[in-house]
């Protein structure tokens, strides 16, 4: 059985904490700052043998349509539109509200099956609750401790009961291969979360004049041609001066970071009206250093008087800053006009194909041959560097061991090394990895 569970309720009564409880991680960011959700944040979720899939949505509170209240609502009501039923939380310590009225009329002139849940019931706090409760006209409310774990085998009874006479269970066949993780991370008010709306065809994503609008890394399941993607919104990174301690953007910022570190490939969205600041650069050798496959994107490009010039400009200083990641695909791309919107999706795919590529032991040794004929090793106390050897022992990123005969190649050796495996295996705009071992060669 396979359903679809949103998650609503008035700010602060513990959604994302159910929400990651069901998910078993830390999925959505948790702090007792109201309304820290904004967008929804999907997940698989379990509870013992029942599998769903959950969303967190933002706390519903009072505003006008095009306040960034009303666009939480909105955001929530589709939400509610992608689901097979929905869980109400209330907060059995603090009582119900007006505004927990309100989510419930809302709820009841829905066509969705509704679970009311009472959070934070630890020990005894329930008893006295659920009376006031059935005044919502949802039920009995289940008691539950998203915190503490507790009433979660109540909740997943309640699961079954609304839904096994409306879900149909899933179709057997071979287990699907993993989406390709693409991350979209940059600096505040590049356009990231607008980008993953104009490729989805809808306002998925919440954005606005507002600054740091997404707080938490939202992971989008789509489909590209025949190609399942993973699309993550992150938070815009600034620098860690600027960013005060214990704040909630330290907290997006962890999120973003995570993040691109388990992403696949990173798109580094820039503004082109300021591209490759010293913050971008940054970012993009910490994808580096996570070893992530990286496109580079200057988004608002409609924007730019001289393209010419600025497409130049910007070409010589990714080669010259980012020598890393030498022939790394670069787009100018405009959301708002969709320039070169087109070309985006497969440089993305094309740089996943070059990050997973593996060369054969044969090959990568004639070259290895040839590249040293061409350029010996430098000498180390007194003596030659041989290499005997080389293979390739992982990809995701491509990672090489070479075997030396002494002590480890010198780093200008290495980046002549790693710029001429590029150049001859279509390795361009990746990161690579090469270390060095002493001793015998084992393949002999």
């Amino acid at each position: 059985m396979s359903f679809i569970v949103a998650i609503v309720g008035r700010p602060n009564v513990g959604k994302s904490t159910l929400f990651n409880r069901l998910v078993g991680r830390n999925q959505a960011l948790v702090d007792a700052t109201p309304g820290l959700t904004r967008d929804r944040i999907e997940g698989a979720a379990r509870i013992g043998p029942v599998e769903f899939r959950a969303i967190d949505t933002a706390g519903l509170a009072e505003g006008p349509d095009e306040s960034l209240e009303g666009r939480l609502r909105q955001q929530t009501s589709s939400a509610l539109a992608e689901a097979d039923l929905a869980l109400m939380l209330i907060d059995a310590k603090s009582g119900l509200t007006a505004l927990d009225q309100q989510v419930a009329g809302w709820l009841r002139r829905q066509d969705k099956p509704v679970i009311l849940i009472a959070n934070k019931c630890e020990g005894r706090a329930a008893e006295s609750f659920a009376t006031e409760a059935w005044g919502l006209g949802l039920g009995a409310p289940i008691a539950i401790s998203a915190q503490q774990g507790e009433g979660l085998a109540d909740l997943a009874e309640a699961l079954i009961a609304a839904t096994e006479a409306t879900v149909s269970a899933p179709e057997s066949g071979a287990e699907a291969p993993p989406p390709l993780r693409l991350a979209v991370v940059g600096r505040p008010n590049v356009g990231k979360s607008s980008l993953i709306n104009r490729l989805l065809k809808q306002e998925r994503l919440l954005t606005g004049p507002e600054p740091g609008l997404t707080r938490d890394a939202i992971a989008i399941a789509w489909q590209w041609r025949d190609r399942r993607i993973e699309l993550v919104d992150t938070a815009g990174l600034r620098r860690k001066a600027r960013i005060e301690r214990d704040s909630l953007e330290r907290l997006s910022g962890k999120a973003a970071l995570a993040a691109l570190r388990r992403a696949d490939i990173v798109l580094l969205l820039v503004d082109a009206s300021a591209p490759l600041e010293k913050q971008d650069l940054t970012i993009a050798n910490l994808a580096v250093e996570a070893g992530r496959g990286v496109v580079v994107a200057a988004n608002k490009w409609d924007l730019v008087s001289e393209p010419d010039v600025a497409l130049k400009t910007l070409r010589d200083r990714i080669e010259s800053k980012l020598p890393q990641l030498k022939g790394v695909i670069f787009l100018p791309i405009s959301v708002r006009t969709g320039k070169n919107l087109d070309r985006l999706l497969p440089a993305v795919v094309e740089t996943d194909r070059r990050w997973s590529r593996r060369v054969g032991t044969g090959p990568l040794n004639r070259w290895l041959q040839a590249a040293v004929d061409a350029h010996p090793p430098p000498m180390a106390k007194g003596r030659r560097i041989k290499i005997r050897y080389a293979t390739q022992v992982s990809a995701r990123p491509p990672t090489f061991v070479l075997f030396v005969s002494q002590a480890a190649l010198s780093d200008a050796y290495l980046r002549y090394l790693a710029n001429g495996l590029r150049q001859a295996f279509d390795l361009s705009g990746v990161p690579l990895r090469l270390t060095c071992r002493t001793g015998d060669n084992p393949y002999v």
